[in-house]
């Protein structure tokens, strides 16, 4: 069963389809699908892309050294939670 996405999670989704150049649709991204190695299959590289452009759209830092980086990469689900709490309206 696929969760459908929430508007914030569509417009990350995008996001990082776009600064990615992902060859996939950004509405098939599922929420709870990993995003590092398997599910997306994003790697560290692609990962600190994506903390760039989602710091400079969303106007928090997000830091490599954050240990709580983990959960925050682990799903689209997971950093758009993180950014709906951190994000500067």
């Amino acid at each position: 069963m696929t969760t459908a996405q929430t508007d914030l999670q569509r417009e990350v989704a995008a996001l990082m389809v776009e600064a990615l150049n992902l060859d996939v649709a950004a509405e098939s991204i599922a929420p709870e699908a990993p995003l590092y190695g398997e599910g997306l299959g994003l790697d560290s590289i692609d990962i600190l892309e994506v903390a760039l452009v989602v710091s400079q759209r969303y106007g928090f830092q997000l830091r490599s050294d954050d240990e709580d980086n983990v959960r925050i990469f682990t799903s689209l689900a997971s950093l758009t939670e993180h950014i709906a709490a951190n994000r500067v309206s």
